[in-house]
């Protein structure tokens, strides 16, 4: 089959809080097998994520990102409280004291959040996690990728309009992206995180729309090929069934925010076999004896067989998926910021990472 101009590796990180910790951790194992990228998208923390890895200040990506996670850590919950407590502690801290780097509640007593249920729309502000990030990106780098050799990635990030439910795209390659497109991209409706209006829009959470922007990634970029990495924050599989209320929401949550991509797959595939046929069936006439079926394909039909070979439609070569395992299911896990946790979903996504490029054979290539 021809090949595309060009084999893009594409990186694809989910939104999911502070379970963004993980992704820090498949980036490390990545990054230090070599592997470099072409496109990095994301969604809300994957965003945010992802932006701090094209446009990391210091030129040292890893050291970024990981700085970034230890900076953004609970420090009001000790990591010495047991793995069973600890979480919940975190979530109650932050829920009513906020996070310093990341968000902070509107209110100023605690007895007064009550009321901004009923008198606000949102509960938390996240002007901490704008100067936070302000110390990580550099934003003339982020956006230097004009230029095809640039060895800067390609930003993709995606946010949903309020409005319109739509999904909404922020690339690198056609627009400048700033603190603010970040942040639209992260702003949770569900914990009560606040819209941010941008380009005469009003932006939620992109993980809305999808938590795993890689049909976002084939729109924008369809001609190329790709190696595409997707780091899957939410089990798909899950055997037990739950035994209580709390364990069913924190599946149906999984089930909503899980990788759900194999259609695009499938699809990349079935397209290659398409392409393969026409390619086939084009040989078997250019080299056929019978000049009457060579002359009725020249012109136009061969116009058209040349212009679906070369528009159609990227095609996925490879594919790598890190999934994230869980022992203990928690419906909030993904606000629990403690360093315990945090430090755990480090090591874990490395872990998982090296694992998933031995089992794909990408090391040995």
């Amino acid at each position: 089959m021809s090949s595309s101009a060009n084999i893009e590796n594409v990186l694809v990180l989910q939104g999911g809080g502070s379970l963004g910790a993980y992704e820090c951790g498949v980036y490390k194992a990545l990054h230090k097998h070599g592997i470099k990228f072409d496109i990095i998208a994301g969604t809300s923390i994957g965003a945010v994520n992802a932006a701090i890895i094209v446009g990391s200040k210091s030129r040292n990506s890893v050291h970024d990102l990981e700085n970034f996670w230890l900076e953004i850590v609970d420090n009001l919950v000790p990591s010495i409280i047991p793995d069973n407590i600890r979480p919940s502690l975190s979530v109650l801290s932050g829920s009513i004291y906020g996070n310093r780097n990341v968000f902070e509640p509107k209110w100023i007593f605690p007895y007064q959040a009550m009321y901004y249920y009923l008198i606000s729309p949102y509960l938390y502000d996240v002007l901490p996690l704008k100067n936070t990030l302000s110390r990580y990106i550099d934003f003339t780098r982020l956006n230097n990728n004009n230029n095809r050799k640039s060895a800067v990635p390609r930003l993709i990030i995606t946010a949903t309009d309020i409005q319109d439910s739509e999904s909404v795209t922020f690339d690198s390659m056609n627009r400048n992206i700033d603190l603010e497109h970040i942040i639209s991209c992260a702003g949770y409706p569900f914990y009560g995180i606040s819209w941010i209006q941008k380009d005469g829009r009003y932006l939620w959470d992109g993980s809305l729309q999808s938590n795993t922007p890689l049909r976002e990634v084939i729109d924008a970029s369809p001609r190329n090929d790709k190696n595409v990495y997707i780091v899957n924050l939410f089990p798909r599989k899950h055997h037990d069934l739950p035994t209580n209320m709390f364990e069913t929401w924190h599946r149906a949550r999984d089930i909503i925010h899980t990788d759900k991509t194999l259609h695009n797959v499938r699809m990349s595939g079935v397209i290659s076999r398409y392409i393969q046929l026409l390619e086939d069936m084009h040989d078997i006439i250019a080299t056929s004896s019978d000049e009457n079926a060579k002359s009725k394909f020249r012109g136009s039909t061969e116009s058209e067989y040349r212009k679906l070979v070369q528009q159609r439609g990227t095609i996925i070569r490879n594919i790598v998926r890190i999934e994230r395992s869980e022992d203990l299911h928690f419906l909030f896990e993904d606000a629990d910021f403690s360093l315990g946790t945090i430090s755990h979903l480090i090591e874990q996504g490395e872990q998982d990472a090296e694992n998933a490029l031995k089992d794909h054979s990408v090391l040995s290539r």
